[in-house]
């Protein structure tokens, strides 16, 4: 597996503390990303299954408070493959395992039974607006989020609110409306307001402009999806 990133985290990138890789391959060129170096299929260091399998055991004394293992990214499913392999071996481990992705991949069902908490990005209601902004559409990522409600399986929605793209007063409620169109007890709900902690990195221009929201903007969307009977929470 090609990974550009690997380290401890706490409670940011799943429960409790964790060994969070970050995977090397996008398929998305969110404008706004903060890990661009992490965008290009090439690049990255090379681990084997094994010798990441073994990594993860030897970290087993560091997973307190409901850790574990986290593969993000870039878009960690991307590597598909290995990255099946080394969950089912994880599960196996009795290790903790965690998933954040952008939902775009058609293989998402078939890691699902091996991830014990899965975190989606749910960027933009509209495929076309999404597409202008990251390169893709929403079409799969819709598809994974109704099955995963169909399941009512656990699931951690997180939204980036970027001004100007998708924090304007009606997205609030398009937004909320699709979400709450699937019902699923097991589901919650993250604003992510945003931020330009990854700008320096960009050897690109950098296109976002005035992208911060105000905090009457994320109330706002608290609000809404509050009256759309959505749970929402913070990390």
């Amino acid at each position: 597996m090609h990974i550009f990133q690997k380290g401890f985290n706490f409670g940011q990138d799943g429960p409790g503390n964790r060994l969070v890789y970050h995977l090397q391959g996008c398929n998305m060129k969110c404008i706004w990303c903060s890990n661009p170096e992490g965008m290009s299929i090439s690049g990255g260091k090379y681990f084997s299954v094994d010798a990441l399998l073994d990594e993860c055991k030897r970290s087993r004394l560091m997973f307190y408070k409901g850790g574990g293992v986290t593969f993000t990214g870039g878009e960690a499913t991307l590597q598909a493959e290995e990255l099946l392999d080394l969950l089912k071996k994880l599960k196996e481990a009795e290790i903790h395992t965690a998933l954040e992705t952008n939902g775009t991949s058609p293989r998402l069902m078939e890691l699902l039974p091996f991830i014990d908490y899965l975190m989606m990005d749910f960027k933009h209601y509209d495929s076309d607006i999404l597409k202008k902004y990251t390169g893709m559409g929403n079409e799969q990522t819709k598809r994974n989020y109704e099955k995963i409600c169909g399941l009512n399986r656990q699931v951690h929605i997180r939204i980036p609110l970027i001004n100007g793209i998708n924090a304007q007063n009606p997205e609030a409620f398009a937004f909320a409306a699709y979400l709450a169109g699937y019902s699923n007890p097991n589901a919650v709900y993250e604003f992510l307001p945003y931020h330009e902690y990854g700008k320096e990195k960009w050897t690109q221009k950098y296109l976002v402009s005035d992208g911060f929201v105000t905090g009457e903007t994320v109330a706002l969307f608290k609000k809404t999806f509050e009256e759309h009977g959505l749970k929402i929470i913070a990390t």
